[in-house]
């Protein structure tokens, strides 16, 4: 029983780091997929992704899933049941932490044991929705600091790259 929630537990936090490392941060300075299915304040985003089949959402949703698949096959030999919870669990947190748009109240003691545990509720992931600078991991909030600073060198880098290629008159 250890090893499967030691393999869960690994399966959430490599993939954390790395969706939100490799690709969530970046997408937010680099790209425009994520800010416009996601982050968009004409969107409505309660079931839109499958009921409304955007290919547009589903690709970001898979873009944002694959590090956390890739991180799968590797820990598969270790435990598939673990593997296969962890994918449920992350599953079962992308939809909890989006019940926001439904007035969900996380009661209080869950709220409680999220802070401790360092798992982001849904009212904390709707503040990265109205504030996109901050609430970075999409499971942990303990990634939240460290993207923060990843994402101020990416500007640097993204300002960089822009003032770079400017050719002197």
């Amino acid at each position: 029983m250890l090893k499967i929630i030691a393999v869960a537990w690994l399966l959430l936090f490599i993939g954390d780091f790395l969706s939100t490392f490799i690709y969530h941060v970046p997408e937010h300075i680099f790209g425009s997929l994520h800010l416009k299915t996601h982050h968009s304040s004409k969107k409505e985003f309660r079931h839109y992704a499958i009921l409304m089949l955007n290919h547009q959402v589903l690709l970001d949703g898979l873009l944002g899933a694959a590090p956390y698949l890739l991180v799968a096959v590797l820990l598969w030999s270790f435990s598939p049941v673990g593997v296969f919870s962890g994918l449920l669990f992350g599953q079962f947190h992308v939809w909890w932490r989006h019940t926001n748009v439904m007035n969900w109240q996380t009661p209080k003691f869950v709220t409680f044991l999220c802070q401790i545990l360092f798992i982001t509720t849904p009212e904390q992931h709707w503040l990265h929705h109205q504030k996109t600078n901050a609430g970075y991991g999409d499971i942990f909030t303990f990634f939240d600091q460290p993207a923060k600073v990843w994402l101020r060198w990416l500007r640097l880098l993204r300002l960089h790259l822009r003032y770079s290629q400017v050719e002197p008159e």
